[in-house]
């Protein structure tokens, strides 16, 4: 590939990557769904001009699906590269140094909503294949685009289009570059997701709201019931009290708890520059790694019920929600987990109350077989850029679609290009440029290597199946 491609072109890019990050595509938001499909029709006007000769905006009940395809290059293998387009919401808006859809460049980075989730990510593997394309605009190998805009809202456009044509993941391998480095200049691989179980829990007390010098004293308030309902799911050491949660948990092996301990890791500047925080909480006879790796969780994201506007109003509030999730790991079916909690909350519940338990989204945790020769050719481009092959570590965050990816036995590689501290889903989310630059060059040589030897590994991978070796990629 032109390893000068991207300095070459580093104007240009950076316009049409401020472009797409200006685009306010909050899947979560009704407000903003004219939005997604704008994002969704940016990518298939821009796979159109790097010669994808299919290109479709699939529709669904939701955001739709992007699907493209290279100019065919026969006999050399087929990768599927995978990404969203979507974005969380920017709240709080009054935490944000520069406006979240007004992409800013301060000291290296370049600050936006979406920087690094997804669409910084998705538009360097971008850049990648259009670094690697001929004279003639052909690719070295065949590439298959799926792009989707509910990533972040649990929607199911893409769930259920692979499900009803699941020949669209038939590839030699599957890239998903939604993920982060280790630490600045260790690249990772990763093989575990935690999977995710989010609930709306709702209480209500009364008929209406009440006057609290009337009634305070005697009427039950909906907002305190729900407190003290949350309060119980988890104790102030970080034990979740949910009866059989930790039961089907699959510890990690002895040889990835000792490959943890081996990883450069600053606990006070973990604290200090990604947790932003003056303490570490959770189950404290267990490692960091294994609190936000290898554990279940539980987390409480908003509550909503009273009155929280501007200046003082006396009420008991009749009703009250809140937004909650449980990451899960391997092991862990979400179902079961959805239902546990359920009872759980159910038990907690106090006679003068009705609650209700929405389960909103979710997915199973995944296992990944990295041994699979596809992630050999991605470390020989790793430490040709970085001088460096990737580490193996797990992650404490979801990605619902990789078991579908893997729907026809494809290895599906997790990495990415962003770091610890990009701040996903925070404030003030960045992408760090020299990440952006030297991942279109890694993925560039990714690229270039699989067309040279993709299709021998997955010759390997037919005759190791064959032989009763089997891999998983999957739920568990």
């Amino acid at each position: 590939m032109d390893t000068t491609f991207a300095k070459r072109e580093q104007n240009r890019l950076m316009r049409e990557l401020n472009e797409f990050l200006s685009i306010p595509s909050i899947s979560a938001l009704p407000a903003h769904t004219r939005d997604c499909r704008r994002a969704a029709e940016w990518l298939g006007a821009h796979l159109r001009g790097l010669g994808c000769p299919v290109v479709n905006i699939i529709e669904g009940p939701g955001h739709p699906v992007v699907w493209a395809e290279s100019p065919p290059v026969p006999g050399k293998p087929t990768l599927l590269i995978y990404g969203h387009y979507d974005v969380q919401p920017p709240d709080p808006l009054d935490e944000w140094i520069t406006e979240p859809f007004t992409p800013t460049v301060r000291d290296g980075r370049l600050y936006a909503r979406g920087a690094a989730d997804d669409k910084g990510q998705v538009y360097c593997l971008l850049k990648a294949y259009e670094a690697v394309l001929d004279a003639g605009r052909l690719p070295p190998l065949n590439v298959h685009f799926i792009f989707e805009g509910e990533e972040e809202c649990g929607g199911r456009v893409i769930f259920d289009l692979l499900h009803k044509e699941p020949e669209r993941t038939r590839a030699d391998a599957a890239l998903v570059c939604d993920m982060s480095y280790y630490a600045p200049g260790w690249p990772a691989v990763y093989t575990a997701l935690r999977g995710l179980c989010y609930a709306e829990i709702s209480v209500r007390t009364l008929e209406r709201d009440l006057h609290s010098g009337t009634y305070g004293g005697v009427a039950p308030n909906g907002l305190e019931t729900l407190v003290r309902i949350l309060g119980k799911l988890k104790s102030e050491t970080g034990e979740i009290r949910i009866p059989g949660l930790y039961e089907a948990v699959e510890p990690p092996t002895r040889e990835e708890l000792d490959t943890w301990k081996r990883l450069p890791f600053d606990q006070e500047r973990f604290l200090r520059e990604e947790v932003t925080g003056k303490a570490l909480t959770g189950l404290a006879d267990r490692s960091v790694y294994e609190r936000v790796w290898a554990l279940p969780t539980f987390e409480i994201h908003g509550i909503k019920g009273g009155f929280i506007g501007d200046g003082a109003k006396t009420v008991i509030p009749a009703q009250a929600t809140a937004k909650v999730s449980l990451r899960l790991v391997p092991g862990q079916q979400v179902e079961e987990v959805s239902r546990a909690l359920q009872r759980a909350i159910a038990a907690l519940t106090p006679a003068w109350a009705e609650v209700k338990v929405s389960l909103q989204h979710g997915g199973d945790p995944v296992q990944v077989d990295v041994n699979d020769p596809a992630f050999e050719i991605l470390n020989e481009a790793f430490e040709a850029v970085e001088g460096r092959r990737a580490v193996q570590v797990r992650a404490g965050g979801s990605i619902p679609i990789v078991p579908e990816l893997g729907l026809s036995g494809a290895p599906v590689i997790l990495t990415g290009i962003g770091l610890p501290d990009d701040g996903l889903h925070s404030p003030n989310e960045k992408l760090d440029l020299r990440q952006l630059w030297s991942g279109i060059e890694i993925f560039g040589r990714f690229f270039e290597l699989f067309a040279e030897k993709g299709g021998k590994a997955a010759a390997a991978r037919a005759y190791s199946s064959s032989s009763g070796d089997t891999r998983l990629i999957g739920p568990e």
